[in-house]
């Protein structure tokens, strides 16, 4: 796509040969007015036609050259402040809209901020307000041509966004740049195929990349899991010839305070690291196998998350945990009758080897429940169930504390990731009982999604507050808007990096 110089620019515009000028204009009486403004400032004139379309009830957008130029083109869009409007607006029109100019030979892009007035009652301030066309651009732009034998050289373009605070819009672009190089991070990981991404090159992948940007990262190869007793990550990684890998990411920042110290955060973070998932012995289907390179979005989005953390130096300290294995099929693979003793001590009868995600996470979350943090948030594309109950919308969450349940809620609902909670009733404990072990993998099919979270449970210190969220939806591309089409999403890692910013406000 293009490469994105983005600046605040002042309102002493400039228009250089090849620019193009993005506005809104409110769906209101006063349109028509707006509209007859609109031709005077850029000195352009509309057909009839055009006029009668863009007003008109369907209308949504038009764009006019102009042949003298500054700017050579003027791009209008409608914005509708009707019941149908959300946070996502901009974000979701920019980031369709640099898509569609990526053939054009483009040199420099002007976007106009609408005033935050208008739109006070949409967003929590005026700074995530802009926030969201930054990351339109950006997630819009992204691309994946690493494997293509013919790369296009990416072109250049100065992107110039005005806005009432243009002080403000600096810092913002600042922070999403940051925040954005993570979400990049998290993508360039997901879209990998399996055979460039083992667990020893996501541990080297990882690792090289946080290390840059001063967070402590650690290891543990096959030889050190088995020291730990880790029988749920071997038992998974047994049928493949690429070991597993366990990787701890500690970011931990350096806090200047004047007078009393204020108590620093501890949060783990816990993503399940599947490099590729064939099913083990409980085979997969053939059809959309290839998707399962992705089922390691969890360990992806923790590492993306703990980036962006660091970048940004927020004032709160995490650790990043990334149980990573290959469920693959082999002579040595598990099998289902198979009974696994965990990390914890806790035992497992294995009945279907697809069922693999929670036996990683089961030793993942006993060691950051050994760590003490203050609280535990695991993600995962642990079940298909939660995809048929949520669709590829939103994530399920999982927790019994209403605390956390809300706050990460709503930052779902500010970053558009977003998050519904399912139940965690001890009812459905007995969908996993075991006559020859502590707990069975996999339940029946009902409920399938609880039963997974009601697994993982056993192996959370129930003294620390956790929560597990299942992104096997909204991690994969779908058609649900114009930033997550084509390829895997790095969804998570903006609502986690609200969250951080939500709780070291308090």
């Amino acid at each position: 796509m293009f490469s994105l110089n983005i600046k605040s620019a002042n309102r002493k515009i400039v228009y250089n040969p090849l620019s193009i000028g993005v506005k809104y204009l409110i769906d209101e009486k006063k349109m028509a007015d707006s509209f007859k403004n609109l031709e005077k400032i850029f000195n352009v004139n509309f057909s009839a036609l055009q006029k009668k379309n863009f007003l008109a009830d369907e209308g949504k957008e038009i764009r006019i050259s102009k042949p003298s130029g500054k700017p050579d083109a003027l791009i209008l869009s409608k914005v509708k402040l009707d019941d149908k409007f959300s946070s996502d607006f901009f974000r979701n029109h920019l980031a369709g809209l640099i898509k569609k100019l990526e053939g054009e030979e483009l040199k420099n892009l002007h976007i106009f901020i609408p005033s935050y007035k208008t739109f006070k009652n949409y967003f929590e301030n005026e700074s995530y307000y802009y926030q969201t066309f930054i990351e339109g651009l950006l997630l819009g732009n992204y691309t994946f041509d690493k494997y293509k034998s013919e790369k296009k050289t990416p072109k250049k373009i100065n992107v110039l966004f005005y806005a009432d605070n243009e002080k403000l819009l600096k810092n913002v672009i600042s922070r999403t740049n940051i925040l954005m190089s993570g979400v990049n991070f998290t993508r360039d990981l997901q879209n990998e195929p399996g055979s460039a991404l083992r667990p020893s090159d996501l541990a080297a992948r990882v690792k090289t990349k946080l290390a840059e940007a001063g967070v402590r990262v650690t290891v543990f190869d096959e030889k050190e899991i088995k020291k730990r007793k880790m029988g749920g990550l071997l038992a998974v990684g047994k049928g493949s010839s690429n070991k597993p890998r366990f990787i701890i990411l500690h970011y931990k920042p350096s806090v200047k305070s004047k007078g009393k110290k204020k108590k620093i955060k501890k949060i783990a973070l816990v993503g399940k690291g599947v490099t590729f998932d064939t099913g083990g012995i409980s085979l997969k289907p053939a059809a959309k196998m290839g998707e399962m390179k992705a089922d390691m979005s969890g360990a992806a989005l923790v590492a993306g998350t703990v980036l962006a953390a660091a970048k940004a130096k927020l004032p709160v300290e995490v650790l990043g945990i990334i149980p990573t294995a290959e469920n693959m099929v082999s002579g040595d693979a598990m099998r289902p009758g198979d009974i696994v003793t965990t990390a914890s001590g806790k035992t497992i009868e294995v009945d279907n080897t697809d069922a693999e995600g929670r036996m990683i996470l089961a030793d993942a979350l006993d060691y950051a429940s050994k760590q003490k943090p203050d609280v535990i948030v695991d993600f995962a594309t642990l079940t298909g169930a939660c995809v048929v109950a949520l669709g590829q919308i939103a994530a399920g969450l999982f927790t019994k504390y209403d605390e956390l349940a809300n706050t990460l809620f709503d930052s779902g609902m500010k970053t558009y990731e977003r998050l519904w909670r399912l139940p965690m009733w001890d009812d459905y404990n007995k969908l996993i009982e075991s006559k020859v072990a502590d707990v069975h993998n996999a339940g029946s099919r009902w409920a399938g999604a609880i039963t997974a979270a009601k697994f993982l449970e056993n192996f959370v210190d129930d003294k620390i507050p956790w929560a597990h969220i299942d992104i096997a939806g909204p991690a994969m591309n779908s058609d649900t808007n114009n930033y997550t089409k084509t390829f895997m999403t790095g969804y998570g890692v903006r609502l986690m990096f609200d969250y951080f910013s939500g709780i070291t406000k308090k």
